[in-house]
């Protein structure tokens, strides 16, 4: 629940939450008192036993909602999907608890009116078309459009079921996942699309050693397919079909989330990401098809990689909290394959890159505290791919739906080939808050210098710009969330126009 999120980060900022606490490895379980938050959240506690639990906690009901006037634009809203319209996403649910067995029902269910919009022109020349297939509809399963009319989905949402002992949990779920200190972007694992089902062997709060506190996520899941083709599939380029058809089955993913404080640096988080993606047909019955993440770095290691039909990311990252300052500063580096040795590393570690960069502060303030807040991201291929070949992030040539579930990019919302930079103010005082963002979005240069630009013109990148509003406030037991986009499209679908549109979100979470 993202004002929640929000409202905890920003708290231990200003030292009202637990120092030890990352917030690189969310969903966060046991380690963050809300209550002691001071946010005015009390979750209502039944003391009857229900199938043996004696805890149980009726979970706020979610009723968020959007409207986006021209064509999508958004990302960070989990099993809502991008359309044109109205939709909404209702989400109630309880959790229970009784010793080692903490479960949590809370399932979601999406509405979305789906309207129709335009989309990659069908003017456009087939060789630019041929890029398109080739960069983005034949290696990704990322449609424009879902389905041709409205759509009702129903979703497990944020349920688990877990074994918890001392600060470590073991338990099968369907929640969103978090990795890496990005507020507006993460490299490997966001809310950008559903949950999907996984298990997970994880620390539920930070493990204090002699050296330093740890988190840790391991997790073995499955990946869906939308269910939906491109729009044009019939195109064709010197009698040869352009569309290829994808493998619908599920793709078993292995990733790892490792985090650690130095003792001797309070306040400095230092950690590393990394996922294995495949078709579920393809993993080999053994320790690395199951757990390929404990595997070794580096190709020349790995004979027969390839072969494996097999994608990997992995990524780097820090968070630095300055409690007198009441500022952090993060970043997250990643690599979208394998470096071939160390040669390779050190000499082109830009190669195939990606990275988030943010900045965050608190200003004290008589009755609201001020925040600056910046975030820019960056997955668009370096200069390398002039020399040696490299995909784009989350597409693959054997796993061609990509790093997707239910038709969504799990990583990064600005999707392949994409970056954005965002600066912003707001005023906060515990879950009341307003303030406002500037934000410039550019959608899939890799595919730009691909195909659009073979036009030789300079002036076809899509770029957004847009102007953010946000306001939330809790009034008794509602907690009011309200988000105003106002974005000029410059260049929209790649060619030459200008549009201006809005996408507006509403929030309503209760308290029962």
């Amino acid at each position: 629940m993202t004002v929640f999120d929000e409202a905890a980060r920003i708290a231990q900022l200003k030292g009202k939450a637990d120092s030890f606490l990352s917030f690189c490895v969310r969903p966060i379980y046991d380690a963050l008192g809300i209550d002691s938050l001071n946010l005015k959240i009390d979750l209502r506690k039944n003391g009857k036993t229900f199938l043996g639990f004696k805890k149980i906690n009726i979970l706020p009901v979610a009723f968020q909602q959007q409207y986006t006037s021209d064509h999508p634009y958004g990302m960070n809203d989990g099993s809502m999907i991008p359309a044109k319209g109205y939709q909404n996403q209702l989400s109630l649910g309880t959790s229970l608890r009784n010793g080692i067995v903490s479960a949590q029902l809370r399932p979601e269910i999406v509405f979305a009116q789906n309207s129709y919009y335009y989309g990659f022109p069908v003017w456009q020349k087939d060789f630019a078309w041929r890029s398109y297939y080739n960069t983005v509809l034949n290696v990704i399963d990322a449609p424009e459009r879902f389905g041709t009319g409205s759509y009702l989905k129903l979703f497990p949402g944020q349920s688990y079921i877990r074994v918890n002992y001392a600060k470590l949990s073991l338990g099968v779920s369907t929640e969103n996942l978090w990795w890496g200190p990005g507020v507006r972007s993460s490299l490997l694992m966001s809310n950008n699309a559903p949950g999907f089902p996984h298990i997970s062997f994880n620390t539920s709060r930070p493990v204090i050693s002699p050296i330093g506190s740890f988190e840790w996520q391991v997790i073995g899941g499955l990946l869906k397919s939308s269910g939906y083709l491109p729009s044009d599939t019939s195109r064709r380029l010197n009698g040869q079909p352009l569309y290829a058809p994808k493998d619908v089955t599920d793709r078993y993913l292995n990733g790892v989330v490792f985090s650690w404080q130095p003792k001797w640096t309070k306040g400095l988080f230092l950690g590393f990401t990394r996922v294995f993606y495949q078709y579920r047909s393809e993993v080999p019955n053994s320790l690395n098809g199951f757990l390929p993440v404990i595997g070794k770095f580096f190709k020349k290691n790995l004979p027969g990689e390839d072969a494996k039909k097999r994608d990997q990311m992995a990524s780097v990252f820090f968070r630095l909290i300055m409690p007198r300052e009441k500022a952090e500063l993060y970043g997250e580096f990643g690599r979208n394959d394998h470096s071939l040795d160390s040669w390779d590393f050190f000499l082109e570690p830009e190669h195939s890159r990606a990275y988030i960069f943010g900045f965050s502060k608190m200003f004290d303030g008589a009755k609201r505290d001020m925040q600056l807040f910046t975030e820019i991201a960056s997955l668009q291929l370096p200069t390398t791919i002039r020399l040696r070949s490299s995909e784009s992030w989350y597409v693959h040539y054997q796993v061609r739906q990509g790093y997707t579930n239910y038709g969504q990019v799990i990583g990064a919302g600005i999707g392949p080939g994409g970056s954005n930079q965002i600066i912003g103010l707001q005023w906060i005082a515990g879950l009341d808050k307003v303030g406002g963002s500037v934000e410039r979005v550019v959608h899939n240069n890799d595919f730009y210098y691909d195909g659009i630009a073979a036009f030789f013109n300079w002036k076809r990148h899509w770029v957004d710009l847009a102007l953010n509003l946000n306001k939330s406030w809790q009034s008794k037991r509602i907690v009011y969330d309200i988000r105003l986009s106002v974005v000029h499209s410059l260049n929209y679908a790649w060619y030459y126009t200008s549009i201006f549109h809005y996408n507006i979100g509403v929030g309503l979470n209760y308290l029962l």
